[in-house]
C-alpha cells in the first residue's frame, strides 16, 4: 500500500486474502466513522420507522465479530457479555441493551472486539488459509470454510454500514463514503 492511500483501502492488485480482509477493514473503518464521537443521545437516536440505533449497531457488530471468530471459527465460547447474555429470552438483547451502556463502553467494547478479531483471523489464516474447515461446518455436518465466515462478516458490515449512513445523517448531517483522509 502506498503512503498516500488510506489504511483501510483494499489493495488495487492483491491476492484473495488481501482483497477480502481489505474489504472488511474498509467496512469497519466506514462504520466506525459513522458511529464516532457521539454522546448517549446520538447513539440512542432512532428513526421513527426503525428500532435501530448507532449504539445498538456498535454492540451488535461487536457481538457478530465475537460470534464469527469464536464459536463459528473454532468452537470456542463467546466472550462476555455475550456468553451470559439472555439471548434465549431476548433475541435482540444486544440492540435493546445498548441504550443502557455508556458511549465509552459501547466504543470500547466494539474497538476491543475488532482488535481481537483481527488477531484471531490473522492467526487462522496463517494456520490454514481460507479453505480450512471451521467449527460451524463440523457442527452441522457440512463443510464451511474460513472464506465463508469472512464473506458473511463482510455482508453483515455492508448491511449495517448502510443503516449507519442513514442514522448518522439524521443525527447530525454527517455524510460520505469513507472517513476523511489523511486524518
Amino acid at each position: 500500500m502506498s503512503d498516500d492511500m488510506a489504511p483501510w483501502e483494499p489493495p488495487f492488485a492483491g491476492n484473495e486474502v488481501e482483497h477480502l480482509v481489505g474489504a472488511i477493514e474498509r467496512q469497519r473503518a466506514t462504520f466506525r466513522w459513522k458511529a464516532a464521537d457521539l454522546d448517549a443521545d446520538g447513539l440512542a437516536f432512532r428513526l421513527p420507522s426503525s428500532t435501530l440505533s448507532l449504539g445498538g449497531l456498535l454492540k451488535h457488530l461487536a457481538w457478530a465479530e465475537d460470534l464469527m471468530f469464536t464459536r463459528k471459527l473454532d468452537g470456542s465460547p463467546l466472550h462476555e457479555p455475550w456468553a451470559s447474555a439472555p439471548f434465549a429470552d431476548h433475541p435482540d438483547w444486544e440492540f435493546e441493551s445498548a441504550a443502557h451502556d455508556s458511549p465509552a463502553e459501547l466504543y470500547r467494547r466494539y474497538d476491543e472486539q475488532v482488535e481481537r478479531s483481527r488477531a484471531t483471523v490473522a492467526a487462522a489464516l496463517a494456520a490454514g488459509g481460507l479453505d480450512q474447515v471451521v467449527a460451524l461446518g463440523r457442527e452441522h455436518g457440512i463443510e464451511v470454510t474460513l472464506r465463508r465466515l469472512l464473506f458473511d462478516l463482510l455482508e453483515e458490515y455492508g448491511r449495517h454500514t448502510g443503516h449507519a449512513d442513514l442514522l448518522r445523517e439524521a443525527v447530525d448531517g454527517r455524510t460520505g463514503e469513507d472517513p476523511p483522509w489523511p486524518t
